[in-house]
């Protein structure tokens, strides 16, 4: 199978049931999408696939194929997206673990809706955990980057 991520065309050889997580980190050793629960559950392995926010821990590769898949690394090539500006200024990370599959659900979030309310913050956000409880930090850095990307 062949997939694009982050705008490079890859090879997978491998079962079509894979997680797409796996593919991600241990073939195309791109570490910043993190395991966290395995069931969809947490939002640590959180990429796009077609700008989609997908939990990578539970997507197929056979499902990737022929679709745009972008990975935190691929985010910004530079790490200047609004929404790492934006996190690095409100100091959003603790631990730190959970930041890629955040940053990629905000980014999600404001490709479609540019200037989210609370509410639709929380509600998109809803699936992401952050054991060490930023979540006031998260919901100020997209407002933040929500008014740089208007």
């Amino acid at each position: 199978m062949k997939l694009t991520v982050n705008g490079t065309t890859r090879e997978f050889n491998g079962d079509p049931q894979t997680p797409l997580l796996w593919f991600i980190r241990d073939e195309l050793k791109m570490t910043g999408t993190k395991y966290g629960c395995g069931m969809a559950l947490c939002g640590a392995c959180t990429i796009h696939v077609d700008g989609e926010a997908v939990r990578s821990c539970q997507y197929p590769v056979s499902a990737a194929e022929g679709k745009r898949i972008t990975t935190i690394e691929g985010l910004d090539d530079k790490n200047e997206h609004p929404l790492q500006i934006a996190w690095a200024e409100e100091n959003v990370p603790q631990c730190g673990y959970c930041q890629s599959g955040q940053i990629m659900q905000a980014a999600s979030l404001l490709a479609k809706n540019k200037s989210p309310s609370d509410t639709e913050i929380e509600q998109t956000m809803s699936g992401n955990i952050c054991r060490c409880g930023t979540y006031p930090r998260i919901r100020k850095a997209i407002k933040r980057a929500a008014e740089g990307t208007k």
